[in-house]
């Protein structure tokens, strides 16, 4: 097959040949009177937005360092950036049963609800909101039912009513969020010795068992009962515990103790995570390649992290 050749404009010869590329249109060079000349056809701009779009994501790229590599203003860049449509590739799991991570971050004006399958580290589903709801989490758990997905077990923060509306899926409770609510009650470096002795109990909860913990937990308020009840009555005669942040903290552990070790419950036949670390990950991820756009439009922002969920996630999981 004869191959097409460009003709000269300037001596009509066919002996020319493909040149450098200038500002992303081809030009070429006749090889008998020496004359370049550029194509008037610009190269498909689709292809070249996707490329510029993930190096502006993944590789922290700035408006400036891009137009000053591809010879482009940072309007055009914008508006390529704009024009891109980027769709995230629901897929429904592949074996129909998970076990379900649930969590919610916020990116100021707007949180992220994010569903990730602990099984094969794949991420099911998210959903941008304006604050976390336990109808949210309903409405998409009852999705999955409905799909036939066996949910094997929940992993989610604090969200004890899971157990209301799904009473036949274990629910594990995530040691990372009840530490955390642990610290905001007695503080991270308590200086009461009955707040010390219950942050050591706590620092146990990820290396010991249900029973050891429950017993832990008796002891220390059999021991500061009398300290824990104490009150003190105000000048309307209403009566008011001095140490409600500490009870509040006890009482937590306590109200939470059913849902601490359910992974231990069923170790033998669910590999059932403790916490919900894998999505903290995530979250942690995208904030850091957020942090190098600041300042950037919501629906921008959006995309950006649309752009990041497709992305595979292997290096974390």
């Amino acid at each position: 097959m004869q191959k097409f050749k460009r003709i000269c404009p300037k001596c009509n010869s066919k002996n020319t040949k493909k040149d450098w590329k200038r500002r992303w249109r081809q030009s070429y060079k006749c090889k008998s009177c020496n004359y370049v000349w550029i194509s008037k056809r610009k190269q498909n701009k689709i292809g070249l937005a996707e490329k510029l779009y993930y190096l502006y994501v993944i590789r922290k790229q700035t408006y400036s360092e891009l137009s000053q590599d591809y010879w482009l203003s940072k309007k055009t860049i914008q508006s390529m950036f704009d024009n891109l449509n980027i769709v995230f590739s629901q897929k429904l799991p592949i074996w129909k049963e998970v076990i379900l991570l649930i969590d919610t971050t916020y990116f100021g004006s707007f949180g992220l609800m994010v569903f990730k399958d602990a099984n094969n580290k794949q991420i099911l589903y998210y959903q941008i909101v304006d604050y976390e709801t336990n109808q949210a989490y309903k409405q998409w758990i009852q999705y999955l039912i409905n799909k036939w997905v066996i949910i094997k077990a929940i992993v989610s923060d604090w969200r004890r009513w899971l157990l209301g509306w799904f009473n036949w899926i274990p629910t594990q409770m995530c040691h990372f969020h009840q530490k955390a609510i642990i610290r905001r009650y007695i503080t991270k470096n308590p200086r009461l010795k009955p707040n010390k002795e219950l942050k050591e109990i706590v620092d146990w909860l990820p290396k010991t068992d249900k029973e050891s913990f429950s017993q832990w937990l008796d002891d220390w308020y059999n021991k500061h009962k009398d300290w824990l009840n104490e009150k003190w009555i105000d000048k309307n005669w209403k009566t008011y515990y001095i140490h409600r942040k500490t009870r509040s903290a006890y009482y937590s552990l306590k109200r939470n103790l059913p849902y601490l070790f359910v992974y231990q419950d069923y170790y033998w036949i669910l590999d059932i995570p403790n916490t919900t670390n894998w999505l903290e990950a995530l979250f942690w991820h995208l904030k850091s390649k957020l942090r190098c756009h600041p300042w950037l439009r919501l629906d921008r922002k959006i995309k950006f992290i649309t752009f990041l969920l497709n992305q595979p996630h292997t290096f974390y999981n």
